[in-house]
């Protein structure tokens, strides 16, 4: 058994590159469970057993590295080891090391502890000082009848406790289901963007939660408290229904760690919001979390990624804009081209169910190449062919061409010049049970002057009629390539 002893520094209580945590003493514990199950508060301190984690981590020396390493701490804190956990106690008031110093780990020697180090003979240290007891050696070598009956049974219990010979017994800490985490501000804040300063404390918070449950967060939710004395209830906002608090929900496309991003968003929303009093206290809940898988990184320059991503860039123009003025096209079941897709409102949520559909399309269009035999060079030619043909820019209305009638039967139709078609038709013949039929054979066309156009002719029934009665066939140009 090899028990460690951790206590936040009184001086210090975040690591230097981060923000001040809201409560250091629980996310130290958070962080701590990232090493090992067993951990427990006593009194100010921590107690971690890793005799069980050592092999995991590559040995014992390996392990004590990484959980004492300065960059990695969330807070600055003191430590002693010991090989029980009143021997690590005891040392982290006697012999604590600061994190980051150079100290060398010496071995505690138990008898020679001081006796105001066992917690369960501080009651009787003024007796016991009397008696010229004043180190752990001592109280121990006394006799034990007379020490039960004199001082009772828990000063013997952890005796034997902390010489090993009885099992230490704590309520371990476990880690909450959803973070929910309360900050009183240290004065009033009238601007909503003031708030934004609290706020990190909670990310901060957050982010050793969302680390030590290796997930990240889609969805949370910051909520204020307002001064009642001081509300204007003449100036209430969609923020503030409640009347004396308020809130806003934040949601991200993907599973994200990435406080800096979580900060921007925040940042430009509460940008939007007016204060109808002074906030007192806030609170950060997370709503909706996923497990976060682990991420390969290459070793080749060219592949590091810089800069947001895309949804992080359309999150944050939603988040300064407003979410109106973001849009996405969604594709939709129908084969006509101006109907294909629609215009909505970009949401994270959406983005992941397109996310979700893409990948199952995908992966039953692969199972029915394989169980056709084609190779991905064929794929696009035999399975797609269509795809080939679109245009990079679609008319909203298709435009009606003049058409230049050269024999019986054959009209060519003219966009800045005569038309030369170049590929096609490709037939169309859909909408029959929306009682809209669109009948129609599509061309790939070069104009004089406009380039390279998408033009089609109909085939219903009065251009039958119109070929039979030698006029000529209505032709419309529908995109144009750039």
């Amino acid at each position: 058994m090899h028990w460690i002893a951790l206590r936040p520094s009184p001086d210090a209580t975040a690591a230097p590159s981060e923000p001040a945590l809201v409560d250091a003493s629980t996310a130290l514990a958070w962080w701590a469970l990232r090493f090992t199950p067993l951990v427990t508060r006593v009194g100010d301190a921590l107690v971690l057993e890793v005799s069980a984690s050592e092999r995991l981590f590559g040995g014992r020396t390996a392990l004590l590295q990484q959980l004492l390493e300065p960059k990695r701490l969330v807070a600055l804190v003191e430590y002693a080891q010991g090989a029980t956990s009143l021997i690590a106690l005891a040392a982290l008031q006697v012999h604590a090391c600061r994190v980051g110093q150079a100290a060398p780990v010496r071995a505690v020697l138990p008898d020679a502890l001081p006796l105001h180090t066992l917690a369960a003979a501080q009651a009787h240290l003024p007796t016991l000082a009397r008696l010229g007891v004043r180190t752990w050696g001592q109280l121990r070598a006394l006799p034990r009848g007379g020490l039960v009956r004199r001082f009772g049974a828990e000063v013997v219990d952890a005796l034997d406790r902390a010489y090993g010979q009885r099992p230490e017994v704590y309520p371990w800490l476990t880690l909450p289901d959803v973070f929910d985490a309360p900050l009183e501000l240290a004065a009033s804040v009238d601007s909503a963007p003031a708030l934004l300063f609290g706020a990190r404390r909670l990310l901060a918070q957050l982010l050793v939660w969302l680390r030590a449950r290796q997930a990240g967060v889609l969805a949370l939710e910051l909520r204020w408290e307002l001064d009642a004395r001081r509300a204007n209830t003449r100036h209430v906002d969609a923020h503030h229904q409640g009347g004396q608090q308020g809130c806003l929900e934040l949601r991200t496309a993907e599973a994200t760690q990435d406080m800096t991003h979580l900060q921007r968003i925040l940042g430009e929303q509460l940008a939007r919001v007016t204060l109808p009093a002074p906030v007192l206290y806030l609170r950060l809940r997370s709503l909706q979390t996923q497990p976060l898988g682990g991420e390969s990184h290459s070793l080749l320059p060219e592949d590091v990624r810089k800069g947001d991503s895309l949804h992080q860039t359309l999150e944050r123009l939603a988040a300064r804009l407003g979410a109106h003025s973001v849009q996405c096209a969604t594709p939709q079941a129908d084969h006509r081209p101006e109907r294909m897709q629609r215009w909505q409102l970009w949401r994270a949520d959406t983005v992941r169910k397109e996310n979700q559909f893409a990948m199952k399309s995908g992966a039953s269009r692969a199972y029915s190449m394989s169980a056709r035999g084609l190779k991905d060079s064929e794929s696009e030619r035999d399975v797609l062919p269509a795809a080939d043909l679109y245009p990079t820019w679609l008319l909203p209305v298709p435009q009606r061409l003049v058409v230049r009638q050269s024999g019986p039967h054959q009209s060519i139709p003219c966009y800045h010049g005569e038309l030369t078609l170049l590929a096609g038709p490709q037939r169309l013949e859909t909408g029959w049970l929306e009682g809209e039929p669109a009948l129609r054979d599509y061309y790939i066309a070069r104009s004089p002057q406009a380039g390279l156009v998408w033009v089609y002719c109909e085939r219903l029934g009065r251009s039958t009629a119109a070929e039979e009665a030698g006029q000529a066939v209505p032709w419309y140009l529908h995109g144009l390539y750039s």
